[in-house]
């Protein structure tokens, strides 16, 4: 979409753009779980969510917040029409809902968790630009999943990647969370966990959409629970820990309040 097409755009929906009241950003580390949230917030009839436009990259580009918009309406619409699916082929459509589209638009944003918390550590001041650019309040999600999964997994997409150095990308990506969280107001940092979502999607969905101030219809939250798997994937035996590099993690673990209580072999109801 080029910029002349993303004014036209904004212009063209302009009038539901006035409508915005919050943003939505995701922050934490890649393979979370962040794109199942996403999928699920944009299946309400007051939100888009996009799936990794990359939205600070256009802050940083300079476009307006109608251009921004639009750039996020069109991506998602175009997801949505492909099929909403993974790299791993899992699907995320959500069958009778709103993916893609809206009744009135309230709640706009994009999933794009680990290159946006990259993005924000090597200039926090985007934070700001952000929010000057949507003119509205930031609201920032955490996704958040067993730390000894999350490392594992994103060590086998980059299998030329030691893990020990995974290791340290994961905990540069905690300390830059820590920072957003100290820098928004509490009120506008949600901390969800991914066990927790599988556990009792009701529920946890419920608690996201009071947390963005939208209702929860029941036929929204049934829909979306349909399609969440019943058990956690366990990835961290995929990959050669060893007990010096599992309890290295531990202790690191204990510096972040959001993952101070997980551990290697803490099960489903690790989470609550």
């Amino acid at each position: 979409m080029t910029y002349i097409s993303s004014w036209l755009d904004g212009y063209r929906l302009r009038g539901d753009f006035d409508q915005v009241r919050a943003f939505v950003m995701f922050v934490g580390q890649p393979r979370t779980g962040h794109s199942i949230v996403g999928a699920l917030l944009d299946a309400h009839p007051n939100t888009l969510i996009a799936h990794e436009l990359d939205a600070l990259k256009y802050v940083t580009a300079g476009y307006d917040r109608r251009r921004l918009y639009a750039l996020l309406v069109r991506a998602q619409q175009e997801r949505i029409a492909a099929g909403h699916i993974s790299a791993t082929g899992y699907q995320y459509l959500v069958d009778g809902q709103w993916q893609g589209r809206y009744e009135q638009l309230q709640v706009i944003g994009d999933k794009k968790g680990g290159q946006s918390t990259a993005r924000l550590g090597a200039d926090i001041g985007l934070l700001d630009r952000l929010r000057a650019t949507v003119g509205v309040d930031v609201h920032v999600v955490q996704v958040v999943r067993n730390p000894y999964d999350v490392i594992a997994t994103m060590q086998r997409r980059a299998p030329n990647r030691r893990l020990p150095d995974v290791v340290d990308l994961f905990f540069d990506l905690a300390v830059t969370v820590d920072e957003v969280r100290r820098r928004v107001p509490p009120e506008r940092f949600h901390e969800l966990h991914h066990d927790a979502l599988i556990t009792d999607p009701t529920a946890t969905l419920s608690k996201l959409c009071t947390f963005l101030s939208l209702p929860a219809p029941a036929d929204y939250l049934a829909a979306c629970s349909a399609i969440i798997f019943d058990t956690p994937r366990r990835t961290r035996g995929d990959v050669a820990w060893t007990p010096e590099l599992i309890e290295c993690v531990r202790a690191r673990l204990a510096e972040h309040p959001s993952l101070e209580h997980y551990g290697y072999e803490a099960t489903s109801a690790e989470a609550s």
